[in-house]
């Protein structure tokens, strides 16, 4: 199966080397690198490492990369999808096991899990205030959809081609919630929804968003959330969370 790792950057000149040196060899078919309109040398040392490299004009947003990163990848055949941040946030190493699951048919969505204990995600930089929303989102998350995710918040994922051609990411967010809306929209169309464990790891150079969007972005969950109670019990429907085609059989 063909796999192509996405890269949804954003001034990352000085971790990408390092992300890009973790993904193990032969474990990726290739690597697509989206340059946020960067203002450092991304795109130029992407270009250096041999990655395919597409640049925006202007800044799209967390989830309008996304969007062309997805739609790049299934342009060039890929089967099953990895998006790693190339802040080095994220450890890349654990690509081969993220696309086996999907590959032998367990699961179609795998979340990197930050949160195995308390301790081990607080030590690797965690702001206390994150960890808890953290926490609280992802349980109150797992309530409403049915599913038993250890965190609902990692930005480590892989995907399969049928799950990206049936849930209408193009009609999400180009913000932060892009991510939670991915989630909530796997879990309303019934695909299979598994995670790994990861480390967590925050320091400067990683991204990272602030208080006030950190609280933006929990209440656009929340709101994408409502949407899916409120379609479950039929009393509303969303084209947000009605599949664009018939899961493949």
């Amino acid at each position: 199966m063909k796999v192509i790792a996405v890269l949804p950057a954003y001034n990352a000149e000085r971790t990408l080397e390092k992300t890009i040196r973790d993904i193990p060899e032969g474990a990726v078919d290739e690597i697509i690198l989206v340059d946020d309109c960067s203002r450092d040398g991304t795109a130029a040392l992407s270009r250096r490492l041999g990655l395919t490299t597409i640049v925006h004009e202007r800044n799209r947003g967390y989830g309008g990369n996304q969007k062309t990163c997805y739609r790049e990848a299934l342009k060039r055949g890929a089967e099953i999808v990895i998006m790693i941040h190339p802040d080095y946030q994220y450890d890349a190493r654990l690509a081969p096991v993220m696309s086996a699951l999907i590959a032998n048919g367990i699961c179609d969505f795998v979340c990197g899990n930050r949160i195995r204990t308390r301790w081990e995600a607080l030590e690797g930089g965690m702001p206390v205030y994150k960890y808890f929303f953290n926490r609280a989102l992802t349980i109150f998350e797992n309530s409403v959809t049915g599913q038993n995710l250890g965190e609902w918040h990692s930005g480590l994922r892989a995907y399969s081609r049928r799950l990206l051609e049936t849930i209408p990411w193009e009609l999400n967010s180009d913000d932060f919630v892009f991510d939670q809306q991915m989630l909530i929209q796997a879990a309303a169309m019934r695909f299979k929804l598994g995670d790994v464990p990861v480390a967590a790891r925050y320091f400067a150079e990683a991204s990272s968003i602030d208080f006030r969007r950190s609280c933006v972005y929990g209440l656009s969950a929340l709101a994408t959330l409502g949407q899916y109670a409120l379609q479950r019990a039929g009393l509303a429907r969303f084209e947000l969370l009605t599949p664009k085609a018939p899961p493949a059989r």
